[in-house]
């Protein structure tokens, strides 16, 4: 047994040195305290307490930001620099009371000539949907490689991949979600891991008072545009029952914005998720709710890739992508 402290334990005991003598981290000492879980440097015993302590603090925007570079760092070297896509959408949340719509979104802006990178994660939560599984029923299928991202890229517009993939060492983390009983902070700062540098950062939050952390470390990771969404169920979705609250970081200005809702009443929850509704939905647009869901992402992005700025003027761009979609792709 040795007396020499463990490198990692400075961290650990500024975030559980008690109520007066704890405190957040700063930027530089999230950044190397990440570098050192993901490096394999920590302890298990010191990786729990960590997380745990917090969550139980809920971390601010330097630690989400630190966090985020160190990923972004650790992975750099295995990502082909010559990738690239518009516009960085992550999918962590799952859905348990609507179907996954803004799958149809997405699929609709790649018909238009939207190149998207959708990176996420699934399993962690019992009842939920993940995004992985219902675009493999859509008939897309997730990459593992780089390799594969450049050619679904350069094919249809679209790729996504796994954290498994992605960065393995944050996907163990996330599989400790049953361990802990509570979510990490992984779950919260893989949204902002943007890892091919896109122009446009799009992610879901399911409490809004993570919009404002989210948008703040946005700002001093040096993104160019980012929009976050209060979303349904946690997932970049707009719910067009409900009104719509946005944070978004656009060069370097935080703007925090809402929109009514789409329908002045709200719809009865369906008993099951049946995912061929997708599919007819694609094709017949008759099922109203999943039409205002899409329409509404649709616009949501809309305003944050700068084609419009009311809402109006950003629904009338959804409405244009959404009849440039491939109508054929489910037939």
């Amino acid at each position: 047994m040795t007396n020499i402290e463990h490198p990692f334990a400075q961290y650990v005991r500024i975030l559980g040195k008690g109520r007066k003598g704890s405190r957040s981290l700063t930027y530089d000492e999230a950044l190397a305290a990440m570098s050192m879980i993901l490096n394999g440097e920590s302890e298990d015993v010191q990786l729990g307490a960590f997380m745990m302590l917090l969550r139980v603090k809920e971390e601010n925007h330097e630690e989400l930001a630190g966090f985020t570079q160190a990923t972004k760092n650790h992975i750099q070297s295995s990502i082909p620099s010559h990738i690239k896509a518009d516009l960085d959408w992550s999918s962590y949340a799952g859905k348990r009371r609507q179907l996954p719509w803004y799958l149809l979104s997405c699929l609709a802006l790649a018909d238009n000539g939207i190149k998207i990178f959708m990176h996420g994660a699934d399993g962690h939560t019992a009842g939920r949907i993940y995004s992985q599984a219902v675009l493999e029923f859509l008939g897309v299928k997730a990459a593992t490689n780089w390799n594969q991202v450049e050619s679904d890229l350069n094919g249809s517009n679209f790729s996504f991949m796994s954290m498994k993939h992605l960065c393995p060492e944050l996907q163990s983390i996330i599989d400790l979600r049953n361990t802990f009983g509570l979510r990490s902070p992984v779950h919260s700062f893989s949204r902002l891991l943007n890892p091919l540098n896109c122009a446009y950062v799009s992610q879901g939050v399911f409490h809004p008072g993570y919009g404002p952390s989210h948008q703040q470390s946005a700002q001093l990771l040096n993104y160019k545009r980012l929009s976050i969404l209060k979303g349904e169920g946690g997932e970049c979705e707009m719910n067009p029952d409900s009104i719509v609250k946005m944070h978004h970081c656009f060069d370097g200005e935080l703007i925090e914005e809402e929109w009514p809702a789409i329908f002045p009443r709200r719809h009865v929850k369906p008993e099951t998720l049946d995912l061929s509704e997708l599919k007819t939905t694609w094709k017949t647009q008759n099922n109203e709710y999943g039409i205002g869901a899409i329409l509404g992402t649709l616009s949501y992005t809309a305003r944050l890739m700068g084609k419009g700025i009311t809402q109006e003027e950003c629904m009338n761009q959804a409405k244009i992508w959404w009849e440039g979609r491939n109508k054929t792709r489910f037939s």
